[in-house]
């Protein structure tokens, strides 16, 4: 049988089997199982050329029991409804497994941003922007950055929302540029949450980071901070990819020299001292620790067995199946999951919004420390989860946030 890739299926699935360990009736799961409000707009946009085109977007909100809708936009060929309604399910539970105030949100139009103009990617994030406002702002739904999506088309998604509402309303998206609101130390703030989870993960099974060997599958942001940070805490990154090809070196390779390498030639590939390696060999090298930062179901019940790290820390959002993951628990691969992993990016999103409403901002010495607790406090809340239940990591995190979210809508009577 072909093992299901759906992330809808995949996330619905995970949300099951979490309430069925909590032992949760099935009124839980009918509440969490499908968005609270989705919407589908059409956004016609003026091209260059003077035609018009029209784009499709959507914005799922799945659950605000904790408080607003929370995540990001992407602007993708790929984008649909399915993968759009799974992605604002992952960001609840990531949401509520580092216990901040957030419900989970994702949003995403159905284009390739590489095609358009300066000029037509800005009218068509304002457009988008303009069609989403009646169930967006910074009490209901914060949007961000997420697949090619940055801090301009933010500065956009504001400007327009300002407009709209006649006051300036920097609290309506984060990942802004400092200029316009945004915190310092959000540019790593995923990887260095993941670098936390994999530090804890280490003490909690004897590994000592000096020396430990790392690689890294996607080298964009998340993977090549990941890759900067571990590194600093002592590891030795021996492998790294992105989308045109891989380098490996036994002997170690440097991270920041490597990132110089991909900015100057467009691809890790080539770096000197090191020979080419394929992106599914890279999964299964012998490493104590590898951080899967880019696709989404690389890890499957195909290779799963192959794969011989001691800790995989996920950078990236949905990159093990369900199959996949019962294999690597049987082989005691301690997996850190997505929405534990890289929840530091949308802490700190969270602190970004925090500073916007008080109009107060934190130094990034501050910001770090306090993202430093939050992970710390989050991976070892998971942790004790997994030993207590005797289940993976992944099932621990959603039983974790399932808890958080059940007891939030009986208390206020949805249940």
């Amino acid at each position: 049988m072909t093992e299901e890739l759906n992330p809808f299926k995949i996330v619905q699935k995970q949300i099951k089997e979490a309430c069925d360990k909590l032992g949760y009736d099935d009124s839980v799961y009918e509440l969490l199982k499908e968005p609270e409000r989705v919407m589908t707009v059409h956004i016609p946009v003026k091209m260059d050329d003077g035609t018009i085109k029209t784009f499709t977007g959507f914005r799922s909100q799945h659950n605000t029991a904790v408080g607003p809708a929370k995540g990001g936009v992407r602007f993708h060929p790929d984008v649909n409804l399915d993968e759009v309604k799974a992605l604002s399910t992952w960001m609840t539970f990531k949401c509520s497994v580092v216990g901040i105030p957030y419900g989970g949100a994702k949003g995403g139009i159905k284009v390739n941003p590489k095609e358009l103009s300066e000029g037509e990617l800005e009218r068509l994030s304002r457009a988008y922007f303009r069609a989403i406002a009646p169930i967006i702002g910074p009490e209901k739904d914060i949007p961000a950055p997420d697949v090619y999506t940055n801090p301009q088309v933010m500065s956009w998604f504001m400007d327009e929302f300002s407009k709209l509402k006649g006051y300036n309303t920097p609290g309506v998206v984060t990942g802004k540029p400092i200029e316009l609101g945004g915190s310092k130390g959000r540019d790593k703030a995923t990887a260095q949450g993941c670098a936390y989870t994999i530090r804890e993960a280490a003490k909690r099974i004897g590994l000592d980071l000096k020396g430990a060997t790392v690689a890294v599958q996607g080298y964009g942001n998340a993977g090549s901070f990941s890759a900067i940070l571990l590194n600093e805490l002592g590891c030795k990154i021996v492998a790294v990819n992105d989308s045109k090809g891989g380098a490996y070196s036994e002997g170690g390779i440097d991270p920041y020299a490597i990132l110089k390498h991909k900015q100057e030639t467009g691809s890790v590939k080539g770096f000197e001292g090191t020979e080419e390696i394929l992106g599914k060999d890279l999964l299964e090298l012998d490493v104590d620790i590898l951080v899967p930062a880019a696709l989404e179901n690389v890890i499957t019940s195909q290779n799963a067995a192959n794969i011989r790290a001691k800790i995989i820390g996920e950078a990236a959002n949905g990159p093990t199946t369900p199959e996949a993951d019962k294999v690597l628990y049987e082989k005691g691969i301690l997996v850190i999951p997505d929405i534990l992993a890289n929840a530091g990016g949308v802490t700190v999103s969270y602190f970004e919004w925090v500073q916007n409403l008080m109009n107060y901002y934190w130094t990034e010495k501050e910001v770090l420390q306090r993202l430093e607790k939050i992970m710390v406090d989050a991976f070892n809340k998971v942790y004790n989860m997994h030993e207590e239940y005797k289940v993976d990591m992944r099932t621990a995190a959603y039983m974790t946030s399932i808890k958080t979210v059940t007891d939030a809508m009986k208390l206020r009577g949805w249940l």
